[in-house]
């Protein structure tokens, strides 16, 4: 008796996970439609923002379109407030969240995950020739800027000493203009969008050395479209092994940062 117990319990099992598998229809629905809809920060250099013509080009742009080539979907960009992305990711506004977003505890509980194709950290970007700060621990009683709803409020919060005041913006570019204004003493922000704007603007900011948190960058879906997170992880797969993604890594970085061997 006990076994025929075990037996049945096995095959309800199975017959649920069919019918989950068999309910899940997002990745039909997105070959259907020819589309797949991407959910941005528009103003997020160097994954995705605007050229001054109004042109959307970026890390994640590159990488996102490639895989649409490959699954043979047009992407659509719809660009939202960071703030509140997974909520409109939720509510159906689109299909997934790219756009450098890292990978949290508190995330996941929330959205479905690809696997990492970036590793990135949160480093404290000063005025160049501020020689009164030589590291993160010396913004202890300083006001320090952060992108609102980004993984840079966390790492400003974690410092030790901690800073006087943390000043949330509704963009990185916003918060650079403060710094550069001398409203700020520092930016914390991601290494690779603050490499970026110092790149972009010669003699203007200076990382300070080390990172305050590393972290990693994935593809958000819905939790329960699981087919179609599975056809753009093979998408990505593909993309890294062949060196597609190294190729718009070093366009965008100057060097590969997507190899998972390397992290």
């Amino acid at each position: 008796m006990k076994r025929l117990l075990v037996i049945l319990m096995v095959v309800m099992m199975l017959a649920f996970a069919v019918m989950a598998q068999a309910s899940d229809d997002s990745w039909n629905t997105v070959k259907n439609s020819g589309k797949l809809t991407i959910g941005l920060d528009d103003a997020f250099p160097p994954m995705g923002f605007r050229q001054d013509d109004g042109k959307l080009v970026g890390f994640d742009i590159d990488a996102a379109e490639e895989v649409g080539k490959r699954l043979g979907v047009k992407i659509v960009w719809q660009p939202t407030a960071w703030d509140g992305v997974i909520h409109s990711l939720n509510s159906k506004k689109f299909d997934c969240i790219w756009n450098g977003m890292t990978i949290t505890a508190e995330r996941q509980a929330k959205v479905l995950f690809t696997k990492p194709y970036i590793m990135d950290g949160q480093i404290a970007v000063i005025a160049m020739g501020n020689k009164d700060i030589k590291s993160a621990k010396e913004l202890a009683g300083k006001v320090v800027g952060v992108q609102k709803g980004s993984p840079a409020l966390e790492a400003a919060k974690s410092l030790k000493p901690a800073p006087s005041d943390i000043r949330e913006y509704d963009t990185n570019p916003k918060a650079f203009l403060d710094l550069e204004s001398g409203r700020l003493t520092a930016v914390v922000v991601d290494n690779i969008a603050g490499r970026y704007y110092m790149a972009a603007r010669p003699g203007k900011y200076m990382g300070l050395p080390g990172y305050i948190t590393k972290e990693a960058f994935g593809v958000a879906f819905r939790k329960g479209d699981v087919s179609l997170e599975e056809k753009v992880q093979t998408a990505i797969d593909a993309m890294i092994a062949d060196g597609t993604m190294g190729k718009i890594s070093r366009k965008w970085f100057g060097e590969d940062v997507t190899n998972p061997s390397k992290w």
